[in-house]
């Protein structure tokens, strides 16, 4: 993307915000922009449901995709398609049906376009800033606005840029580069700048060293934004994105991106590439290098889902073969995608695993909280994605390192395999999209005992006191209640629930909220209150009012108006 003579200095953030934002300048505090895709995994009937409601006929997005993320199911639960509504086809939106994969890699795979701007409920698809598409985590009110009106209102950005140099060194990937983002400090630089500027952080990743990285790796940097307090992430968009597209048989999706020159970031950190070690997290979330725990037993390890690329399970293959899984490991293997799962058994790599002793598992998103294939109670679990949060389920590494530990069946640096890999990704790859299905190919019809979709209706409730609990409170229990929150982690917990569990909680305590967690909560119909030590009660009035000693709204300008009554997003969009 071009700037125009004239144009100020813009950072990539900028570039994409400002052709879509009714304030060019991104000068107000809060701009409506028109939005390019709209990714629903998380509550897509809530979603889809408020939309109708506020008139949407058909989905004003380039492109609208849900996700069927539970393939498993057990008696007396929904499984395969039926947690996604039909009326959802005939809006126009395309299915994503169970065994397409796990959401982030396919929505990587087959819709990801540099240069445009994607919301979704699931913030682990920023991870298509690999591809140059900065993607936002935002409320079902504000999809719901998105599906409806094509828009949706946020706060302006700033940008933290990283520069990335060097070359990664023989078993050292992409997992060792995010984690090395967390070892450095960035989350830390993302809250002062939060702090000072009172605006949600994006980072922006270039440099000699991202040339070297293709946009699958990428995106695997990218997938640790969340972690960070960072709203999102997105690397440049160059020939090496060009030519993954190329292969993803999507050529026409290209468009260039960089900063301008002279652009001015909000800060910028250096990282050489070729200085990585090997890393993992451990239990209690710290950053380590893997000679730490050298010699701890494992008894699990789950390779794939979100945080492996192609590359990286060709290299895992090649690692293991002729190899047998070390006693008493439980070895199991989630293929990111279809389209891995193809190029892999194409090029015999499938194979490869399996005679190690690997067990394929359906791409279930419970895999990251744990509710399917839980941590083991002796032993150490190995896993080479991010859990969701307050989901501490062991180790995560690098796939490299997780070899390590199906064939010796203890921690170790993947540096001890006598030689390095040398992969060869193929560059045919499958992109017959069976499991992806639009209206034109199949017409659900609509299941008379369903009735018709209900709009979301939220309980009318004024500012006054709550009850204070520690933990996001399960589904269905009393409310309303505010939660405190001591960590990130742990507003990022309570981010994730309150779609899901409208009006059960009311508002949040916490020393730091970033502050695109703040409008996604606000337009969820929560206070989010600033305080270091709330007490067991709260006083949601006093805040809203702005008294001495009461905690301290976060919300801002029309932010403040959403939590009016806290309507429902179909209420909200017909004002």
């Amino acid at each position: 993307m071009r700037a125009k003579a004239g144009d100020p200095p813009r950072t990539m953030a900028q570039k994409v915000l400002s052709g879509r934002a009714s304030d060019p300048t991104l000068a107000a505090d809060l701009v409506s922009v028109r939005v390019d895709q709209v990714a629903l995994s998380a509550a897509p009937v809530r979603v889809v449901a408020d939309a109708l409601a506020a008139g949407m006929k058909k989905a004003s997005a380039e492109v609208a995709v849900v996700y069927s993320t539970r393939p498993v199911s057990a008696p007396g639960q929904s499984g395969g398609d039926a947690d996604v509504p039909p009326e959802a086809l005939a809006a126009g939106l395309v299915l994503a049906r169970a065994g397409a994969g796990f959401a982030a890699p396919v929505h990587l795979e087959r819709f990801a376009s540099p240069a445009r701007l994607c919301v979704t409920d699931d913030p682990r698809l920023v991870s298509s800033g690999g591809a140059g598409m900065l993607t936002l985590a935002v409320s079902a009110a504000e999809l719901a606005r998105a599906l409806a009106t094509g828009t949706i209102e946020m706060r302006p950005p700033q940008s933290l840029q990283i520069v990335l140099a060097g070359k990664l060194r023989p078993f050292v990937c992409a997992r060792d580069a995010a984690l090395e983002l967390v070892r450095r400090g960035v989350g830390d630089m993302v809250r002062r700048i939060e702090e000072q500027r009172g605006a949600p952080v994006v980072l922006e990743l270039s440099g000699p060293g991202a040339r070297l990285l293709s946009a699958s790796e990428r995106a695997v940097v990218c997938s640790i934004a969340p972690e960070l307090g960072a709203a999102s992430a997105v690397f440049v968009s160059d020939e090496r994105t060009e030519v993954y597209l190329r292969d993803q048989r999507r050529s026409k999706a290209y468009r260039a991106l960089v900063p301008d020159a002279g652009a001015q970031p909000a800060a910028v950190v250096n990282v050489d590439l070729g200085a990585i070690d090997p890393l993992l997290v451990d239990e209690a979330g710290a950053v380590r290098p893997v000679r730490d725990l050298a010699g701890r037993p494992v008894s699990q390890v789950i390779l794939g889902a979100d945080g492996a690329t192609l590359r990286d399970l060709f290299a895992v293959a090649t690692l293991l073969k002729s190899k047998r899984v070390a006693g008493g490991v439980d070895w199991l293997f989630a293929p990111p995608s279809r389209q891995t799962l193809e190029a892999l058994a194409a090029e015999g790599a499938l194979a490869d695993l399996l005679a190690t002793g690997a067990r394929l598992v359906e791409p279930d998103a419970r895999v990251f909280s744990g509710e399917l294939y839980p941590a083991p109670p002796t032993g150490v679990s190995v896993r080479t994605f991010d859990p969701a949060p307050r989901a501490r389920m062991g180790l995560v590494t690098s796939p490299e390192t997780l070899a390590y530990a199906v064939a010796h069946g203890v921690v170790g640096d993947p540096r001890s395999f006598k030689r390095p890999v040398r992969v060869t990704v193929p560059r045919v790859l499958p992109t017959d999209d069976v499991l992806l299905v639009t209206e034109k190919e199949r017409r659900l019809e609509a299941d008379p005992k369903r009735g018709a979709l209900a709009p979301t209706a939220v309980a009318p409730w004024k500012p006054g006191t709550l009850d204070v609990v520690s933990a996001p409170p399960a589904k269905g229990a009393a409310g309303p209640v505010a939660v405190a929150c001591a960590t990130l982690e742990d507003v990022r917990a309570v981010s994730a629930m309150v779609d899901s569990a409208p009006g059960l909680v009311r508002a949040i305590v916490a020393p730091f909220v970033p502050s695109a967690t703040v409008t996604r909560l606000s337009a969820a119909g929560v206070f989010v209150l600033s305080a270091k030590e709330p007490g067991k009660k709260v006083d949601v009035a006093a805040a809203v009012a702005g008294q001495k000693g009461a905690p301290a709204w976060l919300a801002r300008g029309a932010e403040r108006g959403w939590l009016s009554g806290a309507p429902s997003s179909s209420a909200r969009l017909k004002r």
